[in-house]
């Protein structure tokens, strides 16, 4: 499991060079490759991934949006993003290992993630900007949302069905639930 999600910490920054600049913040593959993240390690190992992605980025490493790295970019205007996928992954393994691990779920579970994610990166982009609550909405939330669904949906549909693969190849860990 360990290199299952150092992979996945590789494939957050492999997918965070996929950009649509926009004035602000630009719309990556990271929160797509958080949500697959999730989806298919669950809480512990997809949180475990966007950890190592942050600590990665941190250190130097050109792994976040535009081959950048460093605390600057993580106490920079968009840090809030990349930190807002610590609590993202969590929340989306966890509502998924409280429900089942499908399609549906899936979904839901990353539009709550999408949620987190935006409200921490927006909440910070106004703080560290010093921008005001509408301009920080209209610059790190609401130009986010379609492409969110979006995301959404490819995370949920691509990760349910590598999760079952990786699950019927013995290459997941799938903890057993206990009988109540």
């Amino acid at each position: 499991m360990m290199i299952v999600t150092a992979l996945f910490a590789a494939i957050v920054g492999i997918l965070a060079q996929v950009t649509i600049p926009l004035p602000l913040v630009p719309i990556t593959g990271q929160t797509l490759a958080i949500g697959l993240a999730a989806t298919i390690l669950g809480s512990r190992y997809g949180t475990l991934s966007s950890v190592l992605y942050l600590i990665i980025g941190a250190i130097g490493i050109p792994v976040f949006s535009q081959m950048s790295a460093g605390l600057g970019v993580i106490f920079g205007p968009t840090g809030g993003f990349i930190v807002g996928f610590i609590p993202t992954a969590y929340a989306i393994g966890l509502y998924l290992e409280k429900t089942k691990f499908n399609v549906i779920n899936a979904f839901i579970a990353n539009i709550i993630g999408m949620f987190i994610t935006l409200i921490i990166g927006t909440v910070w982009l106004k703080m560290v900007a010093n921008l005001s609550w509408t301009a920080a909405f209209l610059g790190g939330f609401a130009p986010f949302i379609v492409g969110g669904i979006i995301k959404a949906i490819l995370a949920a549909w691509i990760g349910i069905t590598v999760r079952k693969r990786l699950e019927s190849a013995n290459i997941l860990y799938v903890p057993v639930k206990k009988a109540s």
